[in-house]
């Protein structure tokens, strides 16, 4: 597990310690032939200050943060996952915000800031967060991605740290894009069908309004670290609030990352979630401090976590075998 290729994490480094660090990777990548993806993890509010909160602590603290890793990667191949839960879990969203929404409006300046300094870099392709398919709707997210310069990057991911699976994944990947391109004609987001529609109507919807090829449409990467069997379903009427997405147990192993995915609009599946390192603490609505579904404390998130790796390893679909390190030379996990 731990050798096959997954995302390099960057958070609270140092600007000089990024730079170096992030250097190292695209150097070491670049000898085995491989392209690194960084999980860009330091926007101001991270985490609307719950499990894995911290971030830069402003602004301009954070824009020369991104300066540092744009130095570090320079002219190499990279692939960027900028900073998951910064779209879909706004500063506004969590109550952190004031009346004129300036922690929100800030956010859109940082995001936008990331992808002007990083995506200009020759070989370097930047991806904007989503959420994943159980969150929020199509017609909510989308204009989100435009505020946050989308059009300007390389394109989105859905499902980092997640657990949906692949084919919910490209579907929402599908219909995001779809989306973009109906607003760029001069359609409204909240036309857009939602995930969960029919498939067959969704698609008629598709047919009828996106006239674009898919080279023109905005592409995708999903997270298939941890998706193995899917999301965790809890026990009906156990939990005030089960968290199905912290450290469900029984989950396993997904897919291995590649850059060929057969889909016009899915550049990648990664592994960008670090298999085996928690979610955090997990109450489930009780007063803990154990998670009552594994009768144990829970690390922090970040922490490794043996019982869950072990799991992810054990009900691994597909199995995961010998040698079995993804194909596509679709990231590194150099430390």
């Amino acid at each position: 597990m731990v050798a096959t290729p997954q995302a390099v994490w960057f958070g609270d480094q140092s600007p000089a310690e990024v730079e170096k660090l992030a250097r190292d990777v695209v150097r070491d990548a670049g000898r085995d032939d491989a392209v690194p993806v960084f999980a860009l993890y330091n926007v101001p509010g991270r985490d609307c200050a719950n499990y894995s909160a911290g971030g830069a602590a402003n602004t301009a603290e954070y824009q020369a943060w991104i300066d540092a890793v744009a130095r570090g990667i320079g002219r190499g191949d990279a692939m960027v996952i900028l900073e998951p839960d910064s779209l879909a879990l706004l500063p506004a969203d969590c109550g952190q915000d004031d009346a004129a929404g300036t922690k929100t409006a800030a956010r859109y300046a940082e995001v936008n800031y990331a992808v002007d300094r990083l995506e200009p870099l020759p070989g370097t392709r930047v991806y904007l967060d989503t959420g994943h398919p159980g969150w929020h709707a199509v017609g909510s997210i989308v204009p989100r991605l435009i505020k946050g310069g989308v059009e300007r990057a390389s394109g989105f991911y859905t499902n980092a740290s997640n657990y949906n699976a692949d084919d919910a994944n490209s579907w929402y990947g599908k219909l995001i894009s779809s989306c973009i391109a109906h607003v760029d004609a001069g359609g409204d987001a909240a036309d857009c069908p939602h995930q969960s529609a029919p498939r067959a109507e969704t698609q008629a919807w598709i047919d009828a309004h996106v006239h674009v090829p898919a080279s023109r449409m905005t592409h995708f990467v999903t997270d298939s670290s941890r998706n193995g069997r899917g999301p965790w379903v809890p026990p009906a009427g156990k939990y005030s609030d089960p968290q199905d997405w912290c450290n469900p147990p029984d989950r396993g192993l997904g897919a291995r990352p590649t850059l060929r995915t057969g889909d016009p609009l899915q550049d990648a599946r990664l592994w960008i979630k670090t298999p085996g390192e928690s979610d955090g603490l997990c109450l489930r609505g009780t007063a803990g401090p154990e998670d009552p579904e594994r009768g144990t404390v829970d690390p922090k998130a970040g922490d490794w976590f043996p019982q869950q790796a072990l799991e992810l390893v054990r009900y691994a679909e597909p199995p995961l075998l010998p040698g079995d390190q993804g194909s596509g030379s679709a990231a590194s996990n150099t430390p």
